[in-house]
């Protein structure tokens, strides 16, 4: 046994079949895994990808040695064996590759698949037998001397951790923040621990929670004509500034907008010829929608317009009143269940308003001596957050601000009857209280996310949506409140039993014996809730440290998990207090860029807080190394598109002491744009494989000229092979980035070729080598787009590269700026000079050929010039035929383009290539997503018939939002 064995990460990942498989587990609300829906947590990495990375960082890579010494098992007699072997302990049991073209093939040809085409269940579905899980465990003993045990310093939502521990791998998980901590104690330590015997116990107790919280709340929900409310549907309104009269504040008045069910409210100002203080409100349904009031709104962007006397409202009137606390709530509309089934809106009635009354004045009655005795919370929103997304500025301050009375009522009264059951759930049940208690507080966490003035009603869907439909606290004009007595809670148990017996089954069916059922395979998990620099091991006593770590500036996570946090740690905060002993989340200690606490310094905010990310991730990474055993793998998944984002890892890992071995692109983000979203987004995580770096024993200063060629190669190898696993776009130039810094890492420490401004050597940073690499990518895409190896012109090349990278119109300005720079020293104000791109608020957008139009004076400058007698860049001449071709039809192109002898040109005829396989081929119904595909489409079919077209994707329902469940998981 060497003393530094080879793993497998390091020589091989099934890259495709993970990439396709991660994407199928995310690809559908419905189709999740249960961690997903226990509790709230941003960025849950797939499960199928964790459990590969997990085990291919303590398996062994394949040798004879191996197959010798386990000569009665057939999967490890070659190579290949065993490779299929590593597929099928993380579940995939069938060839997803395959089954993901069986699948494309019949969307084109509008078959009908049997089944779901892939053969087989989702990978995480597919519970391991126990002959496997013996067999592995015998191999990472023969390997290690014993059972590895895994690491992740920053587990966050726990897909890591879950998915190691489910395989029987001692696990152990830390994250800094409480709510991510119980995460991890609910989602993988409980389940490991207790499996499906604790839900019956949670089912009891849970209910008798529900019922005594219905008790408490059902005055305040009266329920009418033996219905069930869905949603009650609520605008924010303020008083006119000059009638006084309060204003709702609609977008617009639509309830439903189904053909032949349509439903809409009509706001009435007056009755019987008398002004009402407030507008009152009808449904209207079907026919007797009249469809353009429906449509019209009181507000819009910012701004609201007054029905009494149709006169405009500044935003900034709006604000005023809002944090002078004139800023009222309104109910508008009700939804709700008939008891035949039927769903179907009602208008508020004078029951619900006197309901509504009755709680706000309960509510007033209770709330000193609920904040004194931990039942509410009293913390206030910190004034310094990245996700100041308005509601301060409409009188959001406190975390009890986001909820109306009644929906703090409600929430108010979990925490009460949990804080009374306590004591009961421990005198019957033991041991097994604390397990049951936990559990049962996360309902708080679901209710709080679905029941806020943020949460909303989704008139697409018919539905609500949650507060964190997306990752902040944007201010919401209208919102939806859940029915808080007989309906919040009962729905967050069930969610709940869901949850835990889907996370408790997947772990206890995965390893049962198949002649003994109740042999369920013992796991070791132990959490801890600490910061990542100083976690509580001993040195050297983990073999492999597998980590997702926070993504620079993606996601400010303390600041998210305070809204939950306030409420939590007055009630997971009961039985775990030194998971909330703070009185707000950890922001200090937070390894992420976070500009928001050193808004003090001004213009420097930004560049501390990047400062500070990389001085904590170099303190993670140094912990890290003293942990790890010397022969032990340290792999990190990393997504981010910005090149800072990369440089900052890099040096952190390189200050630490580590080598990067190799690195493996995994698309693991769910495909819900099919090229037609606005925005291009980086959809793959960046798997990086790392070892401890034996120092140098040589003096020589090496610089970045001495290692040039070998990151130049190294990027284009990558790229070329990555290529072949279907990595396209931005992530095929994030996956260079990579390999280049293994580059860099085993030559550490590297110079800049260019000394500081003293004159002396500095330490290279890695973008300066990631820049080398975007310039070999650019080289390699541009011959692949055209067919050959071509340089046309650095405008032209961008447009072809812009395309190809980002695959959208919209892309992030950092993004582009790299991508100029590469294409030939370009920067972003000459391309907009140009009137190649345009640029705001840290983006970029392509033009279209009538936006890029020259007039007058402007003729001589590069952009669209019909009327031109030449044209220095080959885009501008494209550009130009296909704005004739739209405005004056083909044959006047074709006339354009023979007065210009461009029918033969080989540089023209090489960018149309280029564009065609560039631009996404892609229709909605018919119509092309990029209205240049199309033209482009028809002038070379009439004209260049030596151009390929390759085949255009029609997409029958555009995928326009993802589903609610998504960001359960993010």
């Amino acid at each position: 046994m060497s003393s530094k064995p080879r793993v497998l990460i390091e020589d091989w990942l099934p890259v495709a079949e993970l990439g396709i498989e991660s994407r199928r587990e995310r690809g559908a609300a419905s189709a999740l895994p249960p961690l997903s829906f226990l509790h709230i947590w941003w960025a849950r990495r797939p499960l199928v990808a964790s459990a590969a990375v997990a085990l291919a960082g303590v398996l062994p890579a394949w040798s004879e040695e191996l197959a010798k010494a386990f000569p009665d098992a057939v999967e490890l007699q070659d190579e290949a064996a065993y490779r299929r072997w590593l597929l099928h302990l993380v579940g995939i049991w069938g060839n997803p590759v395959h089954g993901r073209k069986v699948i494309d093939a019949a969307k084109v040809t509008g078959a009908k698949l049997k089944g779901n085409g892939y053969g087989y269940k989702q990978a995480f579905r597919n519970a391991i037998p126990r002959k496997d899980i013996d067999l592995l465990h015998a191999v990472l003993i023969h390997t290690w001397g014993k059972l590895p045990t895994l690491a992740d310093p920053t587990a966050g939502g726990g897909s890591i951790p879950w998915a190691a521990s489910r395989l029987g791998l001692p696990v152990v998980a830390n994250d800094l923040n409480g709510v991510a901590a119980s995460v991890l104690k609910a989602g993988v330590e409980i389940p490991a621990i207790k499996g499906l015997d604790l839900v019956p116990e949670l089912r009891k107790w849970g209910q008798v929670l529900v019922a005594r919280i219905e008790k408490r709340l059902k005055e305040y929900f009266p329920l009418q004509g033996g219905e069930s409310v869905i949603a009650y549907i609520w605008a924010n309104a303020i008083p006119c500034p000059r009638t006084g009269r309060l204003i709702p504040l609609l977008p617009d008045k639509w309830l439903r907008k189904t053909a032949g069910k349509e439903a809409a409210v009509r706001m009435l100002t007056e009755y019987d010829g008398v002004e009402l203080p407030e507008p009152i409100f009808e449904v209207a349904f079907g026919k007797d929608v009249d469809k353009t009031d429906a449509s019209t709104g009181t507000t819009a962007r910012g701004k609201a317009i007054s029905p009494y006397d149709n006169l405009v409202i500044d935003g900034d009137y709006i604000k005023q009143a809002a944090q002078a606390d004139q800023m009222k709530q309104v109910l508008y509309a009700v939804a709700i269940r008939k008891p035949s089934g039927e769903r179907t809106f009602r208008a508020p009635t004078r029951t619900d308003l006197d309901a509504i009354a009755a709680a706000t004045s309960k509510l007033e009655e209770v709330k000193d001596l609920w904040q004194q005795t931990d039942i509410l919370p009293s913390e206030e929103i910190p004034v310094e957050a990245n996700y100041d997304r308005g509601h301060r500025m409409y009188g959001i301050n406190t975390w009890l601000d986001f909820f109306t009375p009644r929906q703090a009522l409600a929430h108010g009264a979990f925490s009460g009857e949990f804080a009374r059951i306590v004591p009961e759930v421990q005198e019957s049940l033991g041991k097994s209280a604390d397990a049951v208690l936990f559990e049962l507080a996360l309902m708080q966490g679901k209710a709080l996310n679905w029941n806020s003035r943020a949460s909303t009603w989704d008139v697409s869907r018919q539905k609500m949506r949650s507060v964190f439909e997306k990752h902040n606290f944007s201010f919401k004009w209208t919102f939806a409140e859940f029915e808080g007595a007989a309906a919040l809670y009962s729905w967050t148990l069930d969610q709940l039993l869901d949850a835990y017996g889907g996370i408790a089954q997947l772990l206890d069916e995965t390893g049962v014996s198949d002649s003994d059922l109740e042999d369920r395979l013992s796991r070791n998990v132990s959490i801890l809730q600490a910061s990542a620099t100083d976690l509580d091991l001993e040195g050297g006593s983990v073999v492999h440290i597998c980590m997702d770590p926070p993504y620079y500036d993606n996601v400010m996570y303390a600041e998210l998990a305070d809204y939950f946090y306030v409420w939590e740690k007055r009630t997971l905060g009961r039985l775990i207090p030194d998971y909330f002993r703070d009185d707000l989340t950890d922001k200090q200690n937070e390894a992420v860029a976070n500009p928001a606490r050193f808004v003090a310094m001004g213009s420097r905010r930004k560049e501390l807080a990047e400062l500070d990310y990389e001085t904590k991730m170099t303190s993670i990474f140094e912990e890290s190394r003293r942990v790890l055993a010397d022969d032990g793998i340290l792999s990190v998944m990393f997504t981010h598109k910005r090149a800072e984002a990369w440089d900052t890892l890099g040096i952190g890992l390189m200050q630490a002491g580590f080598t990067i071995e190799t690195s493996w692109p995994i698309n693991t983000e769910s495909e819900v744009s099919l090229h037609q979203a606005n925005v291009n987004s980086a959809a793959s995580t960046i798997m990086l494989v790392c070892r401890k770096r034996d120092e140098r024993g040589d003096k020589i200063k090496i610089y970045l000229d001495d290692i040039e060629q070998d990151i130049r190669r190294t990027a284009r190898e990558a790229a070329t092979r990555f290529q072949h696993d279907g990595i396209e776009g931005v992530d095929l130039l994030l996956s260079t980035y990579g390999p280049t810094l293994s580059v860099i890492s085993q030559s550490w420490p590297v110079y800049s070729s260019t000394p500081d401004e003293h004159g002396r050597d500095k330490l290279l940073r890695p973008e300066e080598a990631l820049a080398l690499a975007r310039e070999e990518i650019v080289d390699l895409r541009r011959s692949r787009l055209i067919g050959k190896a071509s340089k046309v012109d650095t405008l032209t090349d961008f447009v072809l590269l812009a395309w190809d990278t980002f695959a959208a119109r919209e892309f992030p300005y950092d993004t582009a700026r790299l991508l100029a720079l590469a294409v030939g020293g370009l920067d972003i104000d000459q391309l907009q000079r140009a009137k190649v791109v345009s640029k705001s608020a840290g983006k970029v957008t392509l033009l279209t050929p009538s936006e890029r139009v020259r007039r007058g004076g402007e003729a001589a400058a590069p952009g669209v010039r019909p009327g031109a007698a030449s044209f220095d860049y080959v885009i501008d001449a494209v550009d130009t035929a296909l704005y004739i071709a739209e405005h004056d039809g083909m044959p006047a192109a074709k006339r354009f383009l023979d007065k210009h002898g461009y029918i033969n040109d080989a540089g023209f005829i090489s960018t149309l290539q280029g564009l065609a396989n560039a631009i996404p081929r892609t229709k909605a119904k018919g119509e092309w997503v990029v209205s240049e595909a199309g033209r482009l489409d028809t002038l070379c079919t009439l004209y260049f018939p030596d151009v390929t077209l390759p085949d255009a994707t029609d997409v029958a329902t555009l995928v326009e939002d993802k589903p609610d469940a998504l960001f359960e998981m993010e």
